[in-house]
């Protein structure tokens, strides 16, 4: 009997790969000379996808050459380079994965705070300069007598809270509601949260609804001992107003795992001293991004059973059946 025929816009990870290949037809986007032509060769059979936040944009015109797609199966928490909407209206369901690298990711925030607060990257580069032979290093700021605030309290939000726990500081959550079973402090609004704490850590979902969450007005809010981490989507913040802020002083420092132009980041972050920049790593070791793979894999395996998806986002009409 013929394999199903799943395309993969770019390329994933060997073990995604070779299970896909041993389990469907799989095409390989970004091998085509050109995209169009090859999408217009071989979308009339393609009954599945693979792809990822990096791996471009999802639209009403890429469907268009799928008419026969049933699921996006994307490599990650986020899909907000799915036009989710405009699958759903076609019956198309998406899956994404989450919960494997919620320990992860929560594990290299609490890393980038501390890095971003105590100076560490910079501290690393001062005793390989040979500077400590000359003096010091300068004293650092502190996580002591902080209040944390966190921007989306989700599964990672909660993993991220639960482990600030252990340090003994105050925490305070914003959301689109108020979670009954939470005890830490809600604040309905981000400008309001960002007034009571001095951390600001941001890990909610990318998209529209959340673009520019992060702007001015919050950073003025979080005031001159602030300091913003951001480990959601580079979207969610106003990155010339953040430059804005950290060059004028408006707020003291930012630890940033995500960007909005990946992977191209400002010269203006690059070039500032107290800051701490990552390469969108937060999910990225072995082990958890394997898992990431391995439910790629079992979305599509699994669908195309009769199984039915394993991790279908909250719009997919999976859910609505």
């Amino acid at each position: 009997m013929a394999k199903t025929d799943v395309l993969m816009t770019a390329p994933m990870l060997p073990l995604v790969m070779e299970k896909l290949d041993a389990a469907f037809t799989l095409h390989r986007l970004w091998e085509a000379n050109d995209r169009n032509a090859y999408l217009k060769d071989i979308g009339s059979k393609v009954r599945g996808v693979a792809t990822s936040t990096v791996h471009g944009k999802f639209d009403a015109a890429l469907f268009e050459l799928l008419p026969k797609l049933e699921i996006i199966s994307s490599f990650g928490v986020g899909y907000d380079n799915v036009d989710v909407h405009e699958a759903v209206r076609r019956g198309i369901l998406v899956t994404n994965t989450p919960d494997v690298l919620n320990d992860e990711v929560a594990d290299l925030t609490i890393g980038l705070l501390i890095a971003t607060l105590r100076q560490i990257p910079q501290a690393d580069c001062y005793l390989r300069a040979g500077k400590w032979l000359e003096r010091p290093f300068p004293l650092s700021p502190t996580l002591r007598g902080r209040k944390i605030g966190i921007v989306g309290l989700g599964r990672i939000g909660k993993a991220i809270a639960k482990r600030l726990e252990g340090f003994d500081i105050s925490i305070a959550y914003n959301g689109r509601r108020r979670q009954e079973d939470i005890s830490y402090a809600y604040f309905p609004t981000v400008v309001a949260l960002a007034e009571a704490v001095d951390v600001l850590i941001v890990i909610t979902p990318g998209g529209a609804e959340t673009k520019h969450l992060i702007n001015a007005e919050v950073l003025k809010a979080l005031g001159p001992e602030g300091v913003l981490i951001n480990v959601a989507r580079g979207s969610v913040v106003d990155e010339k107003a953040l430059i804005e802020a950290l060059s004028s002083g408006a707020i003291l420092s930012a630890g940033l795992d995500v960007f909005e132009d990946e992977p191209r980041v400002p010269q203006e972050l690059i070039d500032m001293e107290h800051v701490v920049l990552l390469p969108h790593v937060a999910s990225a070791s072995v082990h958890t991004r394997n898992a990431m793979g391995q439910l790629v894999v079992d979305n599509l395996t699994s669908w195309f059973s009769g199984h039915g998806p394993k991790t279908p986002v909250p719009e997919t009409p999976w859910l609505k059946a």
